[in-house]
């Protein structure tokens, strides 16, 4: 197996892709750095309006470049995909001033709950590992049906 690097390791999801990379045998690099945030599905396509335009906007570009990304190097052997996740309930909700926002928004998607982190990573381990090897250029969002 190749080393998986994960950034932004420390907490979240990158912390439970890392735990679950690592338990299932990959060797694990990881990066972190204290204030960064997590990826999100609750923009690239919702758009955020009134909340975080500016971070939909810069989730958007992920996609446009994992898109990218797939089509120049898949010839080389090499996939690129993006998991999109939905409200998670982690602590970057906390530190942006409202620890309910998961839970309380969670509730309105069809599955009726905020995801969980280890759900996240789930998929992301899975497209890790040979059962995805046909997959490049996807972006799978993780969302509870949001």
């Amino acid at each position: 197996m190749d080393t998986v690097l994960i950034t932004g390791a420390s907490r979240g999801i990158g912390r439970a892709t890392a735990l679950l990379a690592a338990d299932r045998g990959w060797p694990v690099a990881i990066n972190y750095r204290s204030d960064a945030g997590a990826a999100a599905q609750a923009a690239a396509r919702l758009g955020s309006p009134g909340e975080y335009v500016d971070y939909a906007g810069s989730k958007a570009a992920l996609d446009t470049l994992a898109i990218g990304l797939a089509k120049e190097l898949g010839a080389e052997g090499v996939r690129v995909n993006a998991v999109r996740p939905g409200l998670i309930d982690t602590e970057i909700h906390a530190t942006s001033g409202d620890p309910q926002r998961a839970r309380r928004l969670g509730a309105a998607t069809p599955i009726g709950r905020a995801g969980r982190a280890e759900e996240i990573a789930e998929a992301i381990v899975w497209l890790l590992s040979d059962a995805a090897s046909y997959v490049t250029g996807a972006l799978l969002d993780v969302a509870g049906g949001r």
